[in-house]
């Protein structure tokens, strides 16, 4: 009987805090705005795409009202602890180095990096379909980064500063080329354009967007779809530490998209394939 009223009151004290969360009539979500179709500043000035969408609809099936703030991706996380927002939602990783300073939902999303090369630096045929976990790399694994790395030896490369592609991109191929951080995609875009650097590393649907541009042209994919490892096991939101019952609030609405195919919806409007969570596990 004792150990019936105690799981009991368990069970009240989770719904109380879960109802907690539902209680927060508004919330502010910050998004980067730089790297479609994830996140971009459309027409109007406004934050727009995937994860606009995805947020919109998060917050719908939580009874909260959501705004909307635009942050640089360097300072992003900073921003939240000291409490500038409540959430971030922009494509960003869950990572166990992230986790050190934030927590995180369940994923929304999944998706791969991928290597871009300027054409006319004509290196050696890949095959761009093959796909690459970093999570453990085994022998056929690292034969294929050693031809990368000898493809790529004395190249300059971009990414995107205080990404989870920089620390790939300089674990991987650090010592054999130059490595160039950049605060935007439109900025490493440009660079590239330039011939200022070779090519670069990002999210294949934020290269996707660049490459179907006018000046896209002039690039194209290289190397294998890379995973894992550093990247983690898809996107989610980001939220403070201690904002369990929020957290709690949102695990229960990507559960919530994802059965009744809202997220599956979302991905394939926005980037032409499923990304949702059942999708990528």
């Amino acid at each position: 009987m004792k150990r019936t009223f105690l799981l009991a009151l368990c069970a009240l004290v989770i719904c109380a805090n879960n109802l907690g969360a539902m209680d927060r009539k508004t919330l502010t979500i910050a998004s980067e705005g730089a790297s479609p179709p994830w996140n971009a500043i459309n027409a109007e000035g406004e934050l727009a795409g995937f994860d606009i969408d995805v947020a919109r609809d998060l917050c719908r099936r939580m009874n909260v009202e959501c705004t909307f703030v635009p942050q640089d991706w360097d300072g992003i996380i900073p921003a939240l602890t000291v409490g500038k927002f409540d959430a971030i939602i922009s494509g960003m990783a869950i990572t166990e180095k992230r986790k050190k300073s934030i927590a995180f939902s369940r994923p929304y999303a999944g998706g791969f990096n991928q290597l871009v090369i300027r054409k006319d630096v004509n290196l050696p045929p890949t095959d761009t379909a093959i796909k690459l976990n970093l999570t453990n790399i085994d022998t056929p694994k690292q034969a294929v980064i050693d031809q990368l790395r000898a493809a790529l030896t004395g190249k300059n490369l971009g990414v995107l500063r205080s990404s989870n592609s920089e620390a790939v991109l300089n674990e991987l191929f650090g010592k054999v080329a130059t490595i160039r951080s950049y605060d935007s995609q439109d900025s490493m875009h440009l660079d590239l354009v330039a011939e200022r650097i070779d090519g670069g590393l990002a999210d294949y649907f934020t290269w996707k967007a660049f490459l179907d541009s006018k000046d896209g042209g002039i690039a194209m994919l290289y190397g294998p779809q890379l995973s894992g490892g550093l990247w983690g096991p898809g996107v989610g939101v980001g939220l403070r530490k201690d904002d369990r019952e929020l957290l709690a609030a949102f695990d229960s609405a990507i559960d919530d998209a994802t059965r009744d195919g809202t997220l599956k919806r979302l991905s394939e409007q926005w980037f032409q394939i499923d990304i949702s969570p059942h999708a990528s596990n």
